[in-house]
């Protein structure tokens, strides 16, 4: 199935997706915001445009594994979109997926004036890469 993977943050909001075979996440684009609701149609739209059947939600959790006010917000953000999309939101864990990002855009030769850009659209496919081979590993009991 189809997956969207989303970096969601109050200006910018990173979007990936990956095929059907869950076997490769692609970035999408970053699209800038100006608020919460704003940030739920635009994602909505892409679930609908790419015709996903999952939304995967990067939670920015504190170093120590704990949600602070930003994993509020941004569970908020995912309840709300679950009911714009009528699909399933789930939430993976983020920490640290921007500054891979931005070492990914690096060595690829993205100028740093230009990575803005790049660099959510990047984090969110991190976030969705990672989802996926997670959900392949073998789970022990």
């Amino acid at each position: 199935m189809k997956i969207l993977g989303i970096d969601y943050g109050d200006r910018y909001v990173g979007l990936a997706s990956c095929d059907g075979e869950e076997i490769l996440a692609y970035p999408l684009r970053s699209v800038k915001v100006k608020s919460m609701r704003e940030a739920v149609d635009v994602c909505a739209a892409a679930a609908a445009e790419e015709g996903v059947g999952l939304i995967v939600l990067g939670l920015p959790l504190m170093p120590d594994g704990t949600e602070g006010e930003r994993a509020s917000k941004t569970r908020a953000f995912g309840r709300v979109l679950a009911k714009v999309s009528a699909l399933p939101v789930e939430f993976y864990d983020e920490r640290l997926t921007t500054v891979q990002a931005e070492e990914y855009l690096t060595q690829a030769g993205i100028a740093r004036k230009n990575m803005k850009k790049y660099t959510d659209a990047a984090s969110a496919q991190i976030i969705l890469g990672d989802y996926i081979a997670s959900a392949r590993r073998p789970r022990s009991i």
